[in-house]
């Protein structure tokens, strides 16, 4: 019988052992409260694993940028000496796969590694070393990105691997397939979004891609839709921009706009015309269809204990664990530091965001939102980097253009410094000009539905 015959007869009305029920419920609750879970830290809101993120940031302090320029040092030269001798540790391995990467992926590690040095010893032009280009990269996003994907590579097996969600997904399925056209386990990716972070949303839509439980539509779908950045960052986006009073409707403005977004965007193109087709070396591993008579609780606790019992060991979990935290930092952080410093250099240095925004300034104007011509580049300057809008918009005088900003910034999803990065990174196919596009669908879209809102809640 195969592991998904054996999960569906598991699922279909087949005794629920006590072991594996421990299996499922143990590991899950603690994926639970690392990212599903908020709580209060002082005047902030974190989760259990941005704890442990911001308490390994403070311990390492100051040497978080050394260990960066480290680390994207040894990206280059590991990824040069397997490109040019082929040793035998990186051969038909996943080390291979890691530091073997085409022409593109070596040229952008070589940037990424570049732009480091610059920035940490302040030598080269000043448009990459600058405190708002190279060193929001370098000082603000490495250190962040380093301490918070070590430990979401580590602790993100306990959410995943142990039943959880087919659990949610078989609870979920059809609400989520009538509402969204996606599988119920993408409410896992939306929640770890909204508690935790974005990235972490991306994280998981790319592993549960590469492990054949999201098929390329759906995975480019949940990756671009669902990965809203965290409350604690949305309370950082309205203390920075002035609106703190306002945190409740900015907050209802952004779930509204981006759940609607979520319906509409998936079903245009570029993501409609992706092919349920899934990733070639796993195949399809996803059996959500409920069968016979069992009831929806029992027969998603089976398809949880199911998935529970097939998890890996503790070894073979460690090892794949370290592998996504080499991956992570030896094959995403270049990335993200050669797109994020170029993206800033644009954004910072040139007009062209104020050139591309100008026909923004009469839809803004006929919207009634004041302050149309200082407000415009803002809605655009977002796909370089989503705090970069509510860096230009601080300074507008008018509360309900600064909310329209803040809100608009949080609902297009898509930034070059982190997100955009991340998925181009990743097996979901999605390109460059795909995220450009879906960056302005989300505007489009979202844009109307936070005037009015914005009209009506602030005035």
């Amino acid at each position: 019988m195969s592991s998904l015959d054996s999960t569906t007869s598991t699922a279909t009305g087949g005794p629920l052992g006590k072991s594996g029920l421990l299996k499922f419920i143990v590991p899950s609750l603690i994926g639970i409260g690392m990212f599903l879970v908020p709580f209060s830290t002082g005047d902030t809101i974190n989760i259990g694993m941005g704890l442990l993120a911001d308490g390994l940031k403070a311990l390492l302090g100051d040497a978080l940028p050394a260990i960066a320029v480290v680390v994207l040092c040894l990206s280059v030269l590991l990824t040069l000496l397997v490109k040019f001798t082929n040793p035998a540790w990186a051969r038909d391995n996943a080390l291979g796969e890691l530091f073997g990467v085409a022409p593109l992926w070596l040229v952008m590690r070589l940037l990424g590694a570049a732009f480091a040095l610059m920035t940490f010893f302040q030598v080269g032009p000043d448009v990459i070393t600058a405190s708002f280009t190279g060193g929001v990269m370098l000082n603000d996003l490495a250190p962040v990105l380093l301490t918070f994907f070590f430990f979401a590579a580590l602790l993100l097996p306990f959410l995943v691997d142990f039943g959880f969600m087919e659990f949610i997904g078989s609870l979920v399925r059809t609400p989520f397939r009538r509402i969204f056209g996606l599988p119920g386990r993408s409410a896992i990716d939306a929640t770890a979004s909204w508690m935790g972070s974005g990235t972490v949303g991306v994280l998981i839509t790319t592993q549960q891609y590469e492990q054949g439980y999201y098929n390329r539509r759906e995975a480019s779908a949940i990756a671009t839709n669902f990965s809203i950045v965290s409350i604690a960052f949305a309370l950082l986006v309205t203390s920075f921009i002035g609106i703190n009073h306002l945190f409740i409707p900015f907050y209802l403005t952004v779930v509204v706009a981006g759940l609607i977004a979520a319906v509409i965007v998936p079903r245009l193109p570029p993501l409609s015309r992706k092919p349920n087709t899934y990733y070639e070396p796993v195949g399809c591993r996803i059996a959500e269809e409920r069968t016979g008579s069992t009831g929806l609780l029992r027969y998603s606790l089976g398809m949880a204990v199911a998935r529970a019992e097939k998890a890996p060991g503790p070894h073979e979990l460690l090892r794949r664990a370290l592998f996504n935290v080499a991956d992570i930092f030896f094959g995403l952080l270049p990335l993200v530091i050669a797109i994020g410093t170029i993206a800033l250099v644009f954004a910072e240095f040139t007009p062209l965001f104020t050139w591309l925004s100008y026909p923004m300034v009469p839809i803004l104007e006929w919207m009634r939102v004041p302050e149309a011509a200082a407000a415009a580049p803002a809605t655009l300057v977002g796909f370089a980097d989503m705090f970069l809008p509510a860096v230009l918009a601080s300074d507008i005088e008018s509360e309900l253009t600064r909310f329209v900003i803040a809100c608009l910034s949080l609902t297009q999803l898509i930034y070059m410094s982190e997100i955009g990065a991340l998925l181009l990174k990743s097996k979901i196919p999605l390109k460059l000009w795909e995220l450009v596009v879906i960056f302005l669908l989300r505007t489009a879209i979202t844009l109307p539905i936070i005037v009015i809102m914005g009209h009506w809640l602030v005035g």
